[in-house]
């Protein structure tokens, strides 16, 4: 039996499964789902065990995340924030920097860990922000700006945020990443009501001179891209996993595609679908896209693990300033897959499947909240587009 399958088992599965629907109907957090996998040591997945935890590697993780997406993406996708902190946190940690260790600390007592990054209009994400930061003398900050897309919160116990720290004349600006308690200057809006993923009330976050303290500074960073080892933890964790849920979508969609085509019969020519070479060439065209993503995640998430701790060897590679580019254009093309793949299946498997009773059509919603997460197909080739041919202008 594996990793996952043994955090993982099928009858849990099929009980989140079940849940699963009722949260996307109600527009409900899936409480229950949390306690279970709480229960089962879920929170501490990514922590050492010398510090407590089950000692997983980020390709576990992500092996798990697909897992938990086949029966459940809305409590993957929301799961996945806790373990984006602590998969950076553990990087920083593996590497040497202490910047994770109150976060691996924190994990190991169950503590559950948000992720409050995203804001409107901010496509630089993680390497700058509008939400401002002030300095407090005794070494601590206040960080005032909203976020949104705040998956898990209903129910975090510690919200990691940036805030742009910058003198007067903005000659030296810099990041501060932080946790926050819940306190009365945390406001979460109850405004989670969307097409797909509607388990994951990821509800904007408006922070009121909301206090940082000294303890609970992370790191600072200069604005603008940087080596920082939390920062490119984040990236690659958040980018990896996010590949991973939505993979686990895909999987989970071709698997129920495959029992309608070996069950549905059509009545004019006498066979079962499984017989139609239409219906084989779009299951098929499913499969492959979805073999090539997990491919992709598994060799860039072991190489991860492997510059985590040190690792060399045949099929290890070390992608230098490529890093952020491999990660994005993972997240990128997995999430195109995935979307496309489910979409074969849906043209598969007959208009039964357009009512919402049918879970293929509940997987069809959720998989497009791939779209919007970072990094989008926007970003993804400017970031191509300039290592290829550097900043616009500069060929002439």
């Amino acid at each position: 039996m594996s990793f996952a399958e043994d955090l993982l088992p099928d009858d849990l599965l099929e009980t989140f499964r079940e849940r699963a629907a009722v949260h996307d109907r109600e527009n409900t957090f899936p409480e229950l789902d949390l306690a279970d996998l709480r229960e089962r040591g879920y929170l501490r997945l990514l922590v050492p065990t010398v510090l407590g935890g089950l000692g997983a590697s980020l390709l576990d993780a992500s092996r798990v995340q697909r897992r938990l997406a086949q029966a459940a993406p809305a409590t993957a996708l929301a799961l996945n924030m806790h373990l984006v902190v602590t998969g950076a946190a553990l990087h920083a940690h593996l590497v040497g920097a202490d910047a994770g260790e109150r976060v691996l600390a924190g994990a190991a007592e169950d503590l559950l860990f948000a992720f409050g990054i995203s804001e409107a209009g901010n496509e630089a994400m993680l390497f700058d922000a509008s939400t401002r930061a002030d300095a407090r003398e005794d070494g601590g900050y206040t960080v005032t700006g909203t976020k949104i897309f705040t998956s898990l919160a209903p129910v975090w116990d510690r919200l990691v945020v940036h805030g742009r720290l910058a003198d007067a004349t903005e000659v030296d600006p810099r990041l501060v990443f932080g946790l926050l308690e819940r306190t009365d200057a945390v406001e979460v809006l109850d405004d989670w009501d969307t097409h797909g993923m509607r388990g994951t009330q990821s509800r904007t976050t408006r922070l009121h001179a909301a206090p940082i303290a000294a303890q609970d500074v992370l790191t600072l960073t200069p604005v603008g891209p940087n080596p920082d080892p939390l920062v490119r933890g984040i990236f690659g964790a958040f980018e990896l996993l996010i590949a991973s849920v939505y993979t686990g979508i895909a999987e989970r969609a071709l698997a129920v595609g495959v029992q309608v085509a070996t069950t549905r019969r059509s009545v004019t020519r006498g066979i079962v679908h499984a017989d139609d070479p239409d219906i084989r060439r779009r299951l098929a065209a499913a499969a492959i896209g979805i073999d090539g993503a997990i491919l992709q995640i598994e060799k860039v998430t072991a190489d991860l693990d492997a510059l985590g701790t040190g690792s060399t060897g045949p099929g290890i590679t070390d992608h230098g300033a490529r890093w952020f580019l491999h990660f994005s254009g993972v997240k990128s093309r997995a999430t195109e897959a995935a979307i496309a793949a489910v979409d074969q299946v849906l043209r598969a498997s007959g208009g039964s499947h357009f009512f919402r009773r049918s879970e293929l059509e509940r997987l069809s919603r959720d998989v497009r909240a791939g779209l919007y997460h970072p990094s989008d197909e926007e970003s993804v080739h400017a970031s191509y587009g300039k290592a290829l041919l550097g900043e616009v202008g500069s060929a002439g």
